[in-house]
């Protein structure tokens, strides 16, 4: 018997005895865009299954722009702590180039026995909190993201994080997104900012830094987040138009294997209309369709 249960008061929904390949996708988008986040326990899908599942979103980008995928399945990315990937940052998923995902999704492989959980932030909530004259600041303001930024410090200097550094950013990418973006199907308004961000256009580094805290100190707000205690098996799928999301270092050397599988995006609208744009790189054509 399928349920369906709110898990935080501002984000997340659980899912439990259903397929996540059988739910009717009007009734599966439209969790997807009220709840922000979904979580099917012990969903029973393989690399096959999540594939067929993130398609039924849109179109799939390839693993990422720069890093490599599963071994023959260019759409997926193994997230793996033993090969360094520790998205230990507050980030929302490969905003440096025009056209970031629209929908990611997560499956759990290999999770350890303590630790290694996943937390999910609501960037609409955290608008909505932003007090009138912070919000219409935030309404005018764009910020640089780059693939070069604070999310690819490694921890530790260990071979492994090196390597993924040099590959991370072994192509440079940098786009200037609107700080507050306005969601292509709900019309809500979201701060889109994160670990990418770099600086506020216009501002210099000092007041970028300052300003891109205080935005983002909103989004963490203990209220706004969803923590996603893994089990093998479990799959997730968040709307990464107005999510950020962050995994807490605090497993050691405990194995830890997910699988990403992420859904092609448009191109980021601010309050104006007036859509992203490229600073450096390409349009990432070799990723995403959207290109």
């Amino acid at each position: 018997m399928t349920e369906i249960r709110r898990i935080g008061g501002r984000i997340g929904a659980e899912i439990t005895g259903a397929d996540p390949n059988a739910v009717p996708y009007d009734e599966l988008n439209g969790l997807l865009l009220e709840h922000k986040a979904l979580v099917f326990r012990d969903a029973g899908l393989d690399e096959d299954g999540q594939i067929r599942f993130a398609s039924r979103f849109g179109d799939l980008t390839r693993a990422h722009p720069t890093l490599p995928p599963v071994d023959d399945r260019p759409d997926i990315l193994p997230v793996d702590a033993e090969e360094g990937i520790r998205s230990n940052h507050w980030h929302t998923d490969v905003t440096f180039i025009r056209t970031p995902p629209a929908v990611s999704t997560l499956r759990a492989l290999v999770v350890p026995p303590y630790g290694g959980n996943t937390l999910i932030a609501n960037a609409a909530a955290a608008y909505r909190d932003l007090p009138e004259p912070l919000r219409e600041f935030a309404d005018r303001l764009w910020a640089v993201h780059s693939n070069a930024h604070d999310y690819i410090l490694p921890r530790g200097d260990g071979d492994a994080a090196d390597s993924y550094r040099r590959t991370f950013t072994s192509k440079r990418y940098k786009t200037a997104h609107p700080v507050v973006r306005v969601h292509p199907e709900t019309g809500e308004r979201g701060l889109f900012i994160g670990g990418f961000a770099e600086r506020i256009v216009d501002l210099s580094a000092g007041e970028s830094r300052d300003i891109l805290r205080i935005l983002q100190s909103y989004v963490t707000r203990p209220e706004n987040l969803l923590r996603v205690v893994w089990n093998p098996g479990d799959v997730v799928v968040f709307d990464n138009r107005v999510t950020q999301h962050y995994a807490p270092d605090d497993y050691g050397d405990l194995p830890r294997v997910l699988h990403r599988v992420t859904v092609a995006g448009d191109v980021p609208a601010g309050v104006t209309g007036e859509r992203s744009r490229i600073v450096e790189g390409d349009d990432a054509a070799h990723y995403t369709p959207a290109a």
